[in-house]
């Protein structure tokens, strides 16, 4: 398995190695002592979700309080998305910066999202099934989003394909708002807590 850091920080991309043959192929999607090797620690499954979405469909920018937050490690099974990693962590170096690859089923890449980065994907084909492992189960009370047309983010979706948002996303505050309304997670506690997750992972 190849791992590549993401631009912004605490984020992955994992590509699998696959073995075929006449008969098909397989292929370990998921490794969680290779993720141990990067982050100190293993993925706490919580919660796996499974997401089918129509071509222009767009999901996000979602993200969740810190502590606990919730990290995520994303895959395409099915179609194509193009998968977006925002930094929103206030005060880091990379603050507002964002990552974009191509998840589908024929490189069978993955990508880990740490505690306290904002994620989003926009589906490039139709019937795009992506799935997802949870360190965290879903906690609305908990959830904020971010809208990813924001202007300031400047995210390069495709233009060629009209996004189509659901109202909760479509309504979503921008950056500059969320901070302005104390949402978005520091950079410090986002770093304590990682060393948290550490420090169990020892005991």
């Amino acid at each position: 398995m190849q791992i590549i850091e993401s631009v912004v920080p605490d984020a992955y991309v994992l590509t699998p190695t696959p073995h075929s043959d006449d008969r098909g192929l397989f292929l370990e999607w998921y490794r969680f002592d290779r993720l141990e090797e990067i982050r100190g620690h293993a993925l706490a499954l919580r919660q796996a979700n499974c997401s089918v979405s129509g071509r222009g469909v767009l999901r996000g920018v979602h993200a969740a309080a810190v502590p606990p937050s919730q990290a995520k490690y994303v895959t395409c099974v099915q179609g194509a998305v193009l998968d977006v990693v925002v930094d929103i962590r206030m005060g880091s170096p990379t603050f507002g910066m964002w990552d974009a690859v191509q998840l589908d089923d024929v490189d069978r890449s993955a990508v880990y999202v740490s505690e306290g980065l904002g994620h989003a994907f926009f589906a490039l084909s139709d019937g795009a099934t992506v799935i997802y492992l949870c360190s965290e189960v879903y906690a609305p009370s908990r959830e904020f989003g971010i809208h990813p047309l924001d202007p300031q983010l400047g995210i390069n979706w495709p233009a060629d394909i009209k996004p189509r948002l659901s109202p909760k996303d479509d309504s979503a505050p921008t950056l500059a708002q969320a901070a302005e309304a104390g949402l978005l997670p520091t950079y410090e506690d986002c770093l304590a807590y990682y060393d948290t997750l550490r420090s169990s992972s020892k005991a």
